[in-house]
């Protein structure tokens, strides 16, 4: 099916809402997540860093009695942290898009036609 772009000029004024209901509105959307997927994403993206993984097989070797330096909650601590600042700083950075997006896809725009 053709795809129908009306221009505002005002000449098809009478039946645009049966045109336009048919297609998705164009709007905009440069955030990474959303609220189902943001802890499954970011817990991976988190754990594509070296450093990351190095402190969880630390954690992971510190479960064995046999290998036990530390408690394991002062072995967890270091990464529960970095995990939790990087996921907030996601969080802030994604809802600050979402809310940019949501001006930019709210304005007005004007069509001019030839």
């Amino acid at each position: 099916k053709w795809r129908i772009v009306l221009p505002d000029n005002g000449r098809h004024w009478n039946n645009w809402k049966q045109v336009s209901t048919f297609y998705p509105r164009n709007g905009i959307r440069t955030t990474k997540y959303t609220w189902f997927t943001f802890l499954p994403q970011s817990l991976l993206r988190q754990f594509h860093r070296l450093g990351n993984l190095y402190f969880l097989f630390l954690v992971v070797l510190n479960c064995f009695p046999q290998v036990e330096v530390f408690h394991r909650e002062i072995t967890m601590l270091p990464l529960v942290v970095v995990l939790l600042a990087s996921m907030v700083k996601d969080a802030i950075e994604d809802y600050r898009k979402y809310q940019y997006d949501k001006t930019i896809n709210f304005t007005k725009t004007r069509v001019y036609d030839k």
